[in-house]
């Protein structure tokens, strides 16, 4: 195939770049290609003519998009209209990515893929018209993931390391659950869902519900380190609050995939070991 990567200096576009690197794949960063310009992204997708169009650019600062929704929206909402459209022109399959800030965070189970999204920043609220832009057309696929670490880019497993070599003890929240999402993990498997051309809306995380607090002392673990230096504390007692509101349930079914007997992404213990390994060493 023939596939265009935007976003591909982040942390998910530069492991797309290796997912696909037995096929003929071109990745592009903010610095090549702005998707808030429509007239720069129909000239290059139609100039490359792609089989495949996997649109990870984004802007996806959750605390900064609340004091300045016009960028949100552009680079998330028209940034994925101008990709849609490009890939609609050349026939390409298009593969966009969106988040758990879609949902509210109040439901007590996993959020389904059919689930009312329900987003309570603006973040969210701009992923959301993002994934009604790129389904606008019909040969489109929305992968959701939720708390997304890798080798790349700034991550919770990098901050985390940071801050046990800085302190004594850690505090991380435990009002707050989700399933990490590990980069190279994804990848591999956007790759098996575009290569089957599938379409519709999949949540890819990795297995394994667990809160921020439980997460930041797996990580610990894998370093070798005590996981009793981390202290658990409420959403309500960070200093300083964060702008953008938190959702406290952020588990995402992998449903769509389980129920079409397609493989899941490991439990997030199997990849932390090597992710942790790989940043210590």
């Amino acid at each position: 195939m023939r596939v265009i990567v935007t976003g591909a200096e982040g942390q998910v576009g530069r492991e797309l770049l290796t997912a696909f690197a037995d096929h003929d794949v071109a990745g592009v960063g903010h610095s090549e290609l702005d998707v808030t310009s429509r007239d720069d992204v129909l000239a290059f997708v139609t100039a490359s003519q792609p089989d495949a169009v996997i649109h990870a650019a984004a802007w996806t600062a959750v605390d900064a998009c609340e004091g300045d929704p016009d960028r949100a929206y552009a680079a998330n909402a028209l940034g994925t209209r101008n990709v849609a459209e490009a890939a609609r022109r050349v026939g390409a399959h298009l593969t966009t990515f969106s988040t758990d800030y879609v949902f509210d965070g109040t439901k007590t189970a996993a959020y389904l893929e059919w689930d009312e999204p329900n987003p309570q920043t603006v973040y969210g609220r701009s992923k959301l018209a993002g994934e009604r832009e790129a389904t606008a057309s019909a040969d489109a696929l929305v992968i959701r993931i939720s708390w997304v670490c890798g080798q790349y880019g700034s991550n919770m497993v990098k901050t985390i390391l940071r801050l046990a070599g800085q302190h004594p003890t850690l505090q991380f929240v435990d009002d707050q659950r989700g399933h990490p999402t590990f980069a190279a993990d994804a990848a591999a498997g956007v790759r098996r869902l575009v290569a089957d051309r599938r379409v519709g809306t999949y949540h890819m995380t990795n297995q394994g519900a667990v809160s921020w607090y439980e997460f930041a002392c797996a990580v610990l673990d894998a370093a070798g380190d005590d996981p009793a230096r981390v202290e658990p504390i409420r959403s309500e007692d960070l200093r300083p609050p964060r702008p953008a509101p938190r959702p406290s349930n952020s588990v995402l079914d992998n449903a769509a995939l389980r129920l079409q007997g397609l493989p899941l992404l490991p439990h997030y213990r199997e990849s932390l070991a090597p992710l942790v390994a790989t940043l210590l060493g």
